[in-house]
């Protein structure tokens, strides 16, 4: 398992687009979990507008200290800052949501 999709170079906090890191450990059922659960999340909630890179920590474990993971599934919102991070198979969505601080803010007349 590789990255899903790259973070594009020129991806920068004004462009709208939200890039999220879902660390993993191998294909297990709660892995494919968080991966599929973020999936539909970023569908119905951000269409169009992400990037997800899934990173395996069995190929690189490596990248596990430079986000500073403890635990798998993790998943970090890297853009826009500030990093935001949940950890879990992401089943929850309202929890996903406000933990990555992704719910539509209300419009003011």
């Amino acid at each position: 398992m590789s990255a899903a999709r790259e973070m594009p170079p020129s991806a920068s906090a004004d462009d709208g687009q939200v890039h999220l890191r879902l660390y993993v450990a191998g294909q297990t059922p709660k892995s494919l979990a968080a991966i599929a659960n973020l999936k539909r999340l970023c569908e119905e909630h951000l269409a169009g507008r992400y990037t997800i890179e899934v990173v395996d920590l069995q190929v690189t474990p490596q990248l596990a200290a430079g986000d500073q993971i403890v635990a798998v599934p993790t998943l970090i919102r890297r853009l826009p800052p500030p990093l935001r991070r949940v950890i879990g198979d992401l089943s929850n969505a309202e929890r996903v949501l406000v933990g990555l601080d992704m719910l539509p803010r209300p419009s003011t007349p």
